[in-house]
């Protein structure tokens, strides 16, 4: 179904010693490999000075051939030539960069202000009042496209409440102005029947089947063209029993979107996990940062369904290929590195602790020379968790990552606490940051509020599930990797 979107002013249809034993040696080359990022370049480079080393020098004889000294000096330059002149994969890693954490933070009460005024505007019935897993990203015209997950129609009564058996989907966008106003909707489906913006399907025996945007990129439609495409990548997920109320996860998508127009012009599947533990399928798409000529992309198993943590995932795609299945690829780990297969994918440590990490729903950021990491707190200090958003930091987009450090518990709207409501999904808005004060700058953090157990509390109360902003002051650690 082609999307449309829906102005609430005009009412119409829109939208990465010796040369003898070490160089023989597998650990020794898995080594150099880690701490050069695991780059192909430099393992077949060191499998070739290996056979360098075998053909000059070989065991039981009493000294080295002829020119064993130049050889052994010339393959010796030639592999620091590689490692500093040729860096091919893995040069993303910042040799002792600063690190970054929260040092302050204040209330965006302008944003979260923005989404009230939009979702209490009963211009349209058929828009967004609602809604959660909240992402950004910045348009070439200026123009900010907002993904949202399940969202919520119909009208709002007064402000304050909406009828229980309002209208929803289970996807929407926003799309706010230069200037910060939201202005539409984009939905699937017609203005008397509104539907997905990205529509769902069914199993063989009739479960629901849908789909979840998570993180959004403006890139070439392909490598080296000038005309730019929106990717959005998708979570499919089917209907399951508990404690699968969240649906079990089944693929990951990446949906192509026009420009400026915003109309769906194709989703295709770039993983599907297929192992038996459901919570140890990953998902990808949580966070999205684009350095260089690559595009890495953020995923998390389902661990956090079990009370514990989610192992984090991070797999990448040559800038304007984001939507090709062929060019993804899955870090593995140091000593094997980018591979083509999304099973051999090796969870990033994140902090040194398991029941300490991320949640499903994280975000990554980059400032200047450092990544910061920012999520809910899954095993928390007390063991509850979901309370605060902790940060780890690294100097690489593969880790490893220091931390957790405690930089703020989300405040919850009136009235949220008593209802039972919770914060999650924080997410850094980076088109919305500014300068880099204290040397790491301001971001724009959002973060989802839902009350679990009574879905009757969020229609009595419609700010029980919106998103709510803060702004971050970020300071460096000044900590050498």
């Amino acid at each position: 179904m082609e999307p449309h979107g829906r102005s609430k002013r005009h009412g119409l249809p829109r939208r990465l010693g010796a040369l003898r034993r070490p160089w023989r040696s597998r650990s020794t080359a898995a080594g150099l490999a880690g701490r050069f990022g695991s780059r192909p370049g430099v393992r077949r480079f060191v499998r070739g000075v290996r056979r360098i080393a075998g053909h000059l020098w070989r065991p039981g004889t009493s000294r080295p051939r002829r020119r064993t000294v130049l050889g052994a000096s010339a393959a010796a330059t030639l592999l620091l030539l590689a490692l500093v002149v040729a860096p091919e994969e893995g040069a993303e890693r910042a040799a002792g960069c600063g690190g970054l954490r929260v040092g302050a933070w204040q209330r965006d009460s302008a944003m979260t202000d923005e989404f009230t005024r939009y979702g209490n505007d009963n211009a349209r019935l058929d828009d967004w009042t609602g809604g959660d897993g909240t992402r950004s990203v910045r348009l070439p015209d200026g123009r900010t496209l907002w993904m949202s997950a399940d969202t919520f129609l119909d009208e709002v009564r007064g402000g304050v409440s909406r009828a229980p058996n309002a209208v929803w989907v289970r996807n929407s966008g926003l799309v706010m102005s230069p200037e910060g106003r939201i202005e539409r909707t984009l939905l699937g489906g017609t203005e008397t029947n509104p539907t997905a913006l990205f529509p769902g399907t069914s199993t063989e025996d009739g479960r629901e089947v849908w789909r979840w945007p998570t993180q959004a990129v403006v890139e070439p439609r392909a490598p080296g063209s000038s005309e730019r495409v929106v990717r959005v990548v998708l979570w499919q997920r089917e209907a399951g029993h508990p404690p699968w109320v969240f649906g079990v996860p089944r693929a990951t998508e990446v949906a192509t979107l026009s420009l400026p127009d915003l109309e769906v012009e194709s989703v295709r599947t770039v993983d599907e996990p297929r192992h038996p533990q459901f919570d140890r399928r990953v998902l990808y798409g949580t966070s999205a940062v684009r350095v260089g000529r690559w595009t890495y992309v953020f995923g998390a198993d389902e661990g956090s369904v079990n009370g514990s943590a989610s192992r984090a995932h991070v797999a990448r795609a040559p800038v304007g290929r984001l939507a090709e299945r062929s060019e993804w690829r899955y870090w593995a780990g140091a000593e094997r590195g980018w591979q083509r297969t999304a099973s051999r994918s090796r969870p990033v440590l994140v902090g040194e602790e398991w029941q300490r990490g991320a949640t499903g729903t994280y975000s990554v950021v980059r400032s200047g020379d450092s990544w910061l990491l920012l999520t809910m707190d899954a095993g928390g200090p007390d063991g509850t968790g979901l309370s605060d958003v902790t940060t780890y930091w690294s100097c690489a987009p593969t880790g490893p990552w220091k931390g957790p450090t405690t930089a703020v518990r989300p405040p919850l709207p009136p009235g949220g606490a008593e209802a039972g409501a919770l914060p999650y999904n924080p997410q850094g808005h980076v088109e919305f940051g500014s300068g880099e004060p204290g040397g790491g700058g301001r971001l724009l953090l959002g973060y989802d509020v839902n009350v679990l157990n009574s879905p009757q509390a969020i229609h009595e109360n419609v700010s029980l599930y919106r998103p709510r902003f803060l702004r971050l002051e970020l300071e460096r650690v000044n900590a050498p990797e």
